[in-house]
């Protein structure tokens, strides 16, 4: 289950902010953030208390279904950031159930990287920088890219964006089946 995902159609349905939502449950602003983005996965007693803000039971939140979205054209403000640490992966749709593309429009701040654990997931990914320079490692070649390039890999092998220049670095890409 996308926990991060259903939290996020749950709350901005009610019309609820991040920070609101934090409020009413007692926890950090950012605790909610890092649960949408699925960066952290929460407790089975942080997530009753984050549930209770709504009110809803457990049982009711995991049989939640998020709606069938089958939207064709977005504005910007409609892009879901589930990035974090210097680095924005702003989402073409808010749910990738039922999904075989994931499209990010990202953007690295200066000096960021995806870490030190190379990343590796089942599929293909690429992307074309828009501006800057990013550094991108497959396995054992790495380049370095600026506007106009592009990769295109097979996620298998283990890989890592990094940002390595003074201005933030933004690119669009493209991966199948979502990853994040």
């Amino acid at each position: 289950m996308d926990i991060g995902g259903t939290l996020y159609e749950l709350r901005t349905r009610r019309g609820l902010s991040q920070r609101e939502l934090a409020r009413r449950c007692g926890v950090a602003n950012g605790t909610i953030s890092l649960i949408e983005s699925n960066a952290i996965n929460p407790s089975v007693g942080l997530l009753r208390q984050i549930v209770d803000a709504f009110p809803m039971s457990l049982s009711e939140f995991f049989a939640f279904e998020q709606a069938e979205e089958r939207k064709l054209f977005y504005k910007a403000v409609e892009l879901r950031d589930i990035g974090g640490r210097g680095i924005s992966l702003r989402q073409v749709g808010t749910s990738m159930n039922n999904r075989a593309l994931q499209i990010l429009n990202e953007t690295y701040a200066p000096r960021t990287d995806t870490g030190k654990t190379m990343l590796q997931h089942k599929g293909e990914e690429g992307g074309v920088i828009v501006r800057g320079e990013l550094e991108v490692t497959a396995g054992d070649q790495r380049a370095i890219l600026g506007p106009g390039d592009a990769y295109y890999f097979d996620s298998n092998i283990p890989h890592r964006f990094r940002n390595i220049g003074n201005e933030p670095c933004h690119l669009i890409s493209a991966s199948t089946p979502p990853s994040f």
